[in-house]
C-alpha cells in the first residue's frame, strides 16, 4: 500500500477520493503495475517517488511461466535468498528446506543484470534525444521492458527514433528473459577440471 502513502494527499491522483476509494485505487495501481497496464488514476500526475516505486514493481514483473513481463518474481526471490545466505555467512542458498543449485543463482543474476542494463541503456538513449523529465523517461522505458502498458502520457512526445527504441524494448522485454534463460540452460556443460581459486577484493 505504498502507493496510498505516497499519493494520499496528491490532488491529481488519490487526494480527492474517499478513504475506501484511496485504498482501492492504491491497491489497484500496485497490482496493475505487475503487467496488466490498466490505471484508475492519472499516472502522469503521480509523485516522482511513486513513479520510482512503480518502476520497481514493473521491473520485477509477475510470476514465472506466465504472460507477465519483467525479470519475474521467482528471479527476484532467488536473489533475495542468495543475499540472505551471504549475510548469514552460509555456504549454500536454501529456501523451504531445499538447497538452490549454483547454476540457478548464476542464471538469476544474469537475467537481473541484463534486465537492469536494457532499460538503463534505453533511458540514456531517450534522454539524449529529448528534454523530457528523467522520471517520466525512465518510467516509459521500464514500462516498455516489463510490457506493462502504463504511461505518463509522454510517449507521443518522443521522436520517431525514440518510439522505435520503446518498441524494440517491448519486444526484447517480452522475449529476452525467456530466450536468455533457455540459452543458458542449453549451454550448460560439465567441466572435467577445476581452475585455481581466486578471491578478488569485493566492496572495499
Amino acid at each position: 500500500m505504498l502507493t496510498c502513502l505516497l499519493e494520499w494527499t496528491n490532488p491529481g491522483t488519490l487526494g480527492p477520493h474517499t478513504v475506501p476509494d484511496k485504498l482501492l485505487n492504491g491497491f489497484f495501481h500496485s497490482t496493475m503495475a505487475r503487467t496488466a497496464g490498466f490505471n484508475a488514476v492519472d499516472v502522469g500526475a503521480m509523485q516522482p517517488s511513486t513513479l520510482l516505486m512503480t518502476c520497481v514493481l514493473m521491473f520485477i514483473g509477475g510470476g514465472s511461466a506466465g504472460t507477465a513481463g519483467g525479470i519475474k518474481v521467482t528471479t527476484f526471490a532467488v536473489l533475495l535468498v542468495a543475499i540472505a545466505a551471504e549475510v548469514r555467512g552460509e555456504p549454500h542458498s536454501s529456501v523451504l528446506g531445499r538447497r538452490l543449485a549454483p547454476h540457478v543463482l548464476r542464471q538469476a543474476l544474469t537475467v537481473a543484470l541484463m534486465g537492469v542494463a536494457l532499460p538503463m541503456t534505453a533511458t540514456l538513449a531517450l534522454l539524449s534525444m529529448t528534454s523530457l523529465p528523467f522520471e517520466g523517461v525512465l518510467f516509459e522505458a521500464v514500462s516498455a521492458f516489463g510490457t506493462v502498458g502504463l504511461s505518463t502520457g509522454i510517449t507521443a512526445d518522443f521522436p520517431q527514433a525514440g518510439q522505435l527504441i520503446l518498441v524494440l524494448l517491448m519486444f526484447v522485454g517480452r522475449l529476452g528473459p525467456i530466450t536468455l534463460v533457455s540459452a543458458l540452460a542449453l549451454r550448460e556443460r560439465t567441466r572435467r577440471y577445476e581452475l585455481p581459486e581466486e578471491r578478488p577484493v569485493i566492496g572495499y
